[in-house]
């Protein structure tokens, strides 16, 4: 009887997690008459998505997300990784260094946006998918660098002093020996960096414009004379949620290792 409850409070649990992004797939393959229906399947259509390319411009918000996230990723990685590195061998900055690296992390977006919009208009960054992927790189710099830092303490410093015995320097070492064998914690924050600037709205609500609006901004845009469409909301956020579970799905396991790694020396 343990083991029965134990089961059924688990299937539970997941029906629980499962049934919102279930519910928006329903509502993204029903007619937006029937959206707030409490039938399960009233109808099927694919006329949500079909509207969503031909009236919304979905698919340039689409490449404009695609773009700034993958930007911004490739920009803060190797960054981020130099960094962890420099904190996690040889304590650059000490504790009050990561205590500031770390205090970015705490300001709330808003109190960033304004400043930020300030300078990328002096700059003519403004209405840039440019600007929205120097920004994304910024706020997730902090990020992966703690990501990465955690990964390099658990990885033994044997491995650099035998390639320096060998007549490596500390770049060749660290280029040559310790990035390959940190592959699973690059993994892990790259797509969790991919995630982050995949996600974001406030950024890009003030930085973009109608050409260079990215997925957030598009669907938060889907409003008419009736009110909020939601059924073509929901197909949005079906088609956003898509390639971040194909992601997630390939390096699952990179990211579990990459994220438990760090703990375990």
């Amino acid at each position: 009887m343990r083991r029965f409850w134990l089961h059924a409070g688990l299937v539970l649990f997941c029906v629980y997690i499962l049934a919102p992004p279930l519910w928006v797939l329903r509502t993204s393959l029903v007619p937006e008459r029937l959206a707030y229906s409490g039938a399960l399947l009233p109808a099927f259509t694919f006329e949500n998505y079909a509207a969503l390319f031909a009236r919304n411009a979905f698919a340039r918000s689409y490449a404009n997300s695609l773009v700034a996230a993958l930007g911004a990723t490739l920009l803060a990685l190797p960054f981020g990784a130099m960094t962890g590195y420099a904190f996690a061998r040889y304590r650059t900055g000490g504790h009050a260094g990561r205590f500031l690296l770390l205090a970015t992390q705490m300001l709330p977006p808003v109190a960033l946006v304004l400043p930020a919009f300030t300078l990328f208009r002096s700059v003519g960054l403004t209405n840039s998918v440019l600007g929205l992927v120097i920004a994304y790189g910024a706020l997730n710099l902090p990020f992966l660098t703690w990501i990465l830092m955690s990964f390099f303490e658990g990885i033994p410093d044997d491995m650099e002093g035998a390639a320096m015995t060998d007549g490596a320097t500390v770049w060749g070492a660290f280029w040559r020996i310790l990035l390959p064998m940190s592959l699973p914690g690059l993994a892990a924050a790259a797509v969790l960096g991919f995630i982050l600037a995949w996600n974001e709205f406030l950024f890009a609500l003030v930085l973009t414009g109608p050409t260079t609006a990215t997925i957030p901004v598009t669907l938060a845009a889907l409003q008419s004379s009736n009110g909020v469409e939601i059924a073509r909301i929901s197909a949005g956020v079906v088609l956003a949620v898509l390639p971040l579970a194909i992601a997630s799905r390939f390096v699952q396991r990179y990211i579990v290792q990459g994220l438990t790694f760090g703990s375990i020396k």
